[in-house]
């Protein structure tokens, strides 16, 4: 008896949206046939699907979703169209283990694996699965911005989001910013580095580029925020020590319909010019326990460092 085989249509508007499910060359098509046991045909005006009718129906769902998206004005190409495909591959089920285990991050190339190594760790990954808005507070080394990063691309590789915006404030920290060279966004740069540099650890080189291009994901500091609504996107405040309460305030109520965000910072490294209130401690004191919202308080056991930085430390620590 033969398997029997699923065969479906899918109209579309034009044929832009053909090359961006499809991509340059057909790439995509041959991703498809990779990953499924689906043949992907480009005719009538559409994109027709013969296959298993499990897999199918996942290709359905991914050039579905996509197509919605696009047709709202979200930024999709070739690029996010694969990765979503590859997040549906039965290859790769399984592959995202919860906050206990290994967290695998596909879009990265060279396989980098992403661990949350101490219960406090596991804690804050456990709120960020599950919460709205999470506020992961504590020292320097202990992954507060790191997992919170991977945390987002896990979360838009996964379709619970649409995008990712990475926001700090732009503390002047002992430099004026007026007498710094360049344009607004040239000065401000610096300050978005370590932002850049996650990025950099968990997705592969040209899939960045693309989509912070097409601001799938956004690196900005804090005061671009303000007038804004941010809806299914994964926002993340990194270094929110250095936010005053009305900046605090307006990062928040930023939030939007099916969005989520995280809000990083250790109280011991506040650089805001002396006698005003640090944002920070005032929203974990006014917001810990209200619900949909959770305060996870990493500790000094939390940090993970190189052993060497760690011997480093200790020598210092003794004079």
């Amino acid at each position: 008896m033969k398997d029997p085989v699923a065969d479906e249509f899918i109209e579309v508007e034009s044929v832009d949206e053909i090359r961006a499910l499809l991509g340059p060359l057909d790439t995509n098509t041959r991703l498809v046939r990779e990953l499924f046991s689906v043949n992907v045909l480009s005719r009538d005006g559409g994109i027709r699907l013969l296959g298993k009718p499990d897999d199918v129906s996942r290709v359905r769902g991914v050039f579905d979703s996509c197509l919605e998206d696009r047709r709202r004005g979200v930024a999709v190409d070739t690029v996010i169209v694969a990765d979503r495909l590859r997040g549906e591959s039965p290859l790769s089920q399984g592959r995202i283990t919860t906050h206990a285990s290994a967290i695998d991050m596909p879009m990265r190339a060279a396989g980098m694996t992403v661990k949350a190594r101490t219960p406090g760790q596991k804690s804050y990954w456990r709120a960020m699965e599950e919460c709205e808005v999470v506020f992961g507070v504590g020292p320097a080394g202990t992954g507060k911005t790191y997992l919170a990063v991977a945390r987002a691309v896990q979360a838009i590789k996964d379709g619970e989001v649409r995008r990712i915006v990475l926001v700090r404030p732009a503390v002047e920290a002992g430099e004026k910013l007026g007498f710094l060279p360049g344009d607004f966004q040239a000065k401000v740069n610096p300050y978005l580095r370590p932002l850049y540099d996650a990025l950099h650890d968990l997705i592969d080189p040209g899939a960045r580029a693309r989509y912070l291009e097409s601001d799938v994901i956004e690196v900005a500091p804090l005061a671009y925020m303000r007038g804004r609504t941010l809806n299914h996107a994964f926002c993340i405040l990194d270094e929110a020590q250095n936010c005053t309460v009305p900046q605090m305030l307006m990062f928040l109520t930023r939030l939007g319909e099916g969005s989520r965000m995280v809000v990083t910072g250790d109280p011991s490294q506040i650089d805001l010019p002396k006698g005003t209130k640090s944002g920070l401690g005032d929203a974990v004191r006014r917001l810990d326990g209200v619900p949909g919202i959770e305060v996870v308080q990493l500790q000094d056991r939390d940090v993970v460092r190189h052993d060497v930085v760690t011997q480093i430390i200790r020598a210092y620590d003794k004079r």
